[in-house]
C-alpha cells in the first residue's frame, strides 16, 4: 500500500505505518537485530536511500549531485570537478526523525522520514565522502577540504615534502598531526554560511551519530566490521557489515613505512558512487613487498572507521580522578556556535561513561540514542562489538574531546563507535586527522 497523506496535512494519515528500526535485546550477546516497523521499509529504506555525494559550495549551496555509480562524474553524466574547484565533495544526509525507548530491557531504535510523535529531527547535514586534508594555497587562512587533490596545496599527512615522488608521498592524502581546535578553525575558515554563521565544521559527532544508526538499522547490525555482503537475504534485507576496513596492517611495518601517517588516497572508492562497498587498494613499501587494504564506504562515506583516527567536535568527556568525583562524564552541543575547549558552557550533559577500557557491552543511549558506552565487557563480535579506550588521570579534573574510528594496526577494535577519550582537544599525532562537515541554517 502506498503512502496515505491526508488532505492537507504533510504527516502520513497513519503515521505508526511509517517508521522501521531494529530491537537491540541488551542482555543477548549476539549483534545481529531483529527489524521492527514496516517491514518493505527495511527493503526500500526511504532514508539511507536519499544518501548521495555531491560538490557543495562555501555558501552551503550543492553545485552539483555526482552520479549515483561513479563519483568522477556529474549525475548527468558530465566530468565532474573533485580537485576543490567546484566546491567540496560531500554526502548529503537527508533530515529525517528518531526516537529511542526501552521496552523492558530491550531497546527500541527507531527512524523515519517524518515527524512522528516522541521522534526528534535529525537536520539536514552534509558529512565528507572522504577523510579530510587541508587546502593551504592561502597560507594565512589553510581550509578544511574533502577533495582528489594530488597538489602540493593539499598534500596530506604533516605536509611534508621529502616523501613527494616516492611510493610514499602524502600527495592526495588525508591531513593529519593537527588538533581538534585548528581542525575547528581551519573548517570555519570555510565562511559564515550554515547554522548560526558556524555552518562549516570538521567531523561532528551529531553526523557521526546519524552514520552510525542508519547503518545500524540498515544492516540490523551492532557489528560494522562484520563481513561484507553485497546479496540481499531471501527477504530483500541488507546484511552483514562493512567488513575489516582499513585496521590490518601491523604496527610495526606501518610505522616502517611513514611514520604511522595516512596511505589511503582519498577518492580510493570513487567507484562505488553512492554505493556501499569495499574497494582493495595495494600499498607498496618500495622494497617489492605489498600489502592489500580493503577500504569500506557507507553510502558515499569513504573510511567511516580504521585507517586514521577522527577528530570529532561538538562533543567532550569531563574525566574526574577518584579523588575528585569519580566520573567520567559525556557532553554534547549541536549548536556550533558555542564549540569551544574551555569549558563545558553550552554543553548538555548525558550520561557517565565507563572508568576502564574494553569492548563496549552497553551504550548510554537515552532519549538521543547516544552511542557512547555505559558499560565495557562485550567483545569484538558480541554486544556493541566497538571497543572504548579511556585513562583516569592521577589528580584533578581533565577535559577530553572524542576521536572515533579507530587506525589502521587495530584490527577488531575499530568500528563505527570505537571511542577514544584520553586525548585534550590540543593534542595531534600523526594517526589523527578528521572529516568535513556542514549544517546547513535552520
Amino acid at each position: 500500500m502506498g503512502l496515505i497523506i491526508a488532505a492537507g496535512n504533510t504527516k502520513p494519515a497513519f503515521p505508526y505505518d511509517y517508521y522501521y528500526g531494529v530491537r537491540i535485546k541488551t542482555t543477548v550477546a549476539a549483534t545481529t537485530l531483529e527489524r521492527i516497523g514496516r517491514p518493505e521499509l527495511h527493503t526500500s529504506l526511504p532514508v539511507q536511500s536519499k544518501m548521495r555525494r555531491c560538490v557543495l559550495r562555501d555558501n552551503g549551496t550543492v553545485a552539483y549531485y555526482l552520479l549515483a555509480t561513479d563519483s568522477t562524474k556529474r549525475d548527468t553524466g558530465a566530468a565532474a570537478n573533485l580537485t576543490g574547484a567546484d566546491g567540496q565533495v560531500m554526502v548529503e544526509i537527508p533530515k529525517h526523525y528518531r526516537k529511542f525507548e526501552f521496552d523492558g530491557t530491550d531497546l527500541i531504535a527507531l527512524i523515519s522520514e517524518y515527524p512522528l510523535p516522541g521522534f526528534h529531527e535529525v537536520p539536514l547535514m552534509y558529512r565528507s565522502a572522504y577523510e579530510a586534508t587541508v587546502d593551504r594555497t592561502v597560507a594565512a587562512t589553510p581550509k578544511l577540504a574533502s577533495v582528489v587533490n594530488t597538489t602540493a596545496a593539499f598534500r596530506g599527512g604533516n605536509n611534508n615534502t621529502a616523501y613527494d615522488g616516492t611510493y610514499r608521498s602524502f600527495l592526495g592524502l588525508p591531513a593529519t598531526g593537527i588538533s581538534l581546535t585548528n581542525f575547528r578553525n581551519y573548517a570555519r575558515n570555510r565562511g559564515t554560511a550554515g547554522l548560526n554563521g558556524k555552518g562549516w565544521n570538521c567531523d561532528l559527532y551529531a553526523a557521526q551519530l546519524a552514520t552510525y544508526w542508519l547503518f545500524v538499522i540498515e544492516y540490523a547490525n551492532l557489528n560494522s566490521q562484520a563481513a561484507f555482503n553485497a546479496q540481499p537475504d531471501a527477504n530483500g534485507y541488507k546484511q552483514g557489515g562493512l567488513g575489516p576496513g582499513v585496521t590490518e596492517i601491523s604496527s610495526g611495518n606501518w610505522n616502517t613505512y611513514n611514520g604511522y601517517y595516512p596511505f589511503i588516497p582519498c577518492g580510493a572508492t570513487n567507484s562505488l558512487g553512492n554505493a556501499t562497498g569495499v574497494v582493495d587498494y595495494t600499498i607498496n613499501n618500495g622494497a617489492g613487498i605489498t600489502h592489500t587494504a580493503h577500504v569500506p564506504s557507507y553510502r558515499g562515506i569513504e573510511n567511516p572507521f580504521g585507517h586514521i583516527w577522527s577528530w570529532t567536535d561538538g562533543c567532550k568527556c569531563e574525566i574526574q580522578s577518584d579523588a575528585d568525583g569519580g566520573l567520567s562524564k559525556f557532553y554534547v552541543c549541536n549548536d556550533p556556535a558555542q564549540f569551544q575547549d574551555s569549558s563545558y558552557n553550552g554543553y548538555d550533559y548525558r550520561g557517565d561513561l565507563p572508568r576502564k577500557e574494553g569492548y563496549v557491552k552497553a551504550i548510554l543511549a537515552g532519549e538521543f540514542g547516544e552511542n557512547m558506552p555505559r558499560e565495557v565487557g562485550g567483545g569484538s563480535t558480541t554486544y556493541f562489538s566497538d571497543y572504548f579506550y579511556t585513562s583516569i588521570p592521577a589528580s584533578g579534573v581533565a577535559m577530553r574531546g572524542v576521536l572515533f574510528g579507530g587506525r589502521a594496526h587495530h584490527g577488531a577494535r575499530a568500528g563505527l563507535a570505537n571511542a577514544y577519550t584520553s586525548s585534550a582537544a590540543t593534542i595531534t599525532n600523526a594517526y589523527i586527522g578528521s572529516r568535513l562537515c556542514f549544517i546547513p541554517a535552520a
